[in-house]
């Protein structure tokens, strides 16, 4: 049974679309990574990580599609994976395939057709937004982005997501209605709302159905792990697939 702690989004996708996502709830994982670390490249016990991934997989219709994360812009058919490949987003139209990125803080943006026949998941910390994941993500997928709709996971918050001069600009170079995105906190310093430009970015592509945003790891210690608050930290799980007609 899933943990009724874990996240499943609040979106009118179809019924076929399943999703969630973790949170620390329902693992084995002790101290810091305490409960349900799913980080293989974390100092966790190894036998917890795995112990945790067991117990995730009993809850989907077969193992998730993992990727190395590198904060990049690439996207791979989730299909095609038969071992973990540097991409930072995957999509699928096949029923029972599971997409999957790890999340400690970056945002991961959930996207799906309204008729439930492909779905994709993005992992979309600041360097991937500004290097176009979301846009490549909806590129990739074989239906018209008003077709689409995504749902915002939760990631670092407005309040304290601080960053550079360097990562304000990043944005505005693309976009200077960016800097609506950017607080300024001191000199050279800012609070930047990774809600907000996910948001943007998806609109500026032609999705404009985006639900969820708001979640902040950073200031929910008892729910989330975060790598900006505690750099000794776990990994939570964004994860979506199609399920089977009648399933």
């Amino acid at each position: 049974m899933r943990p009724a702690d874990w996240i499943v989004p609040d979106w009118p996708a179809s019924s076929r679309v399943r999703a969630f996502i973790t949170t620390r709830a329902g693992g084995v994982s002790a101290g810091p990574y305490a409960t349900f670390n799913l980080g293989d490249l974390t100092a966790d016990d190894p036998d917890a990580v795995r112990a945790n991934k067991a117990r995730l997989d009993t809850l989907l219709p077969g193992p998730p599609r993992w990727l190395r994360q590198v904060h990049g812009a690439r996207v791979v058919h989730a299909d095609d994976l038969t071992s973990a490949v540097q991409a930072d987003a995957a999509y699928t139209a096949t029923p029972g395939v599971v997409c999957a990125v790890k999340i400690a803080d970056c945002m991961p943006v959930l996207i799906a057709d309204a008729a439930g026949t492909v779905v994709a998941v993005a992992h979309a910390g600041w360097r991937g937004l500004a290097a176009g994941v979301l846009e490549n993500t909806v590129a990739a997928l074989p239906v018209a982005p008003a077709a689409l709709m995504a749902y915002l996971g939760p990631a670092i918050g407005p309040s304290a997501f601080e960053v550079g001069d360097e990562v304000r600009a990043a944005f505005c170079a693309v976009d200077a209605a960016a800097a609506e995105a950017f607080r300024p906190l001191r000199p050279g310093k800012w609070l930047a709302d990774l809600f907000r430009l996910g948001r943007e970015r998806l609109a500026h592509c032609g999705v404009t159905h985006v639900h969820g945003g708001g979640l902040c790891t950073y200031s929910n210690p008892e729910r989330f792990y975060s790598h900006r608050r505690n750099p000794v930290t776990g990994r939570m799980a964004a994860l979506i697939w199609i399920g089977e007609r009648g399933a």
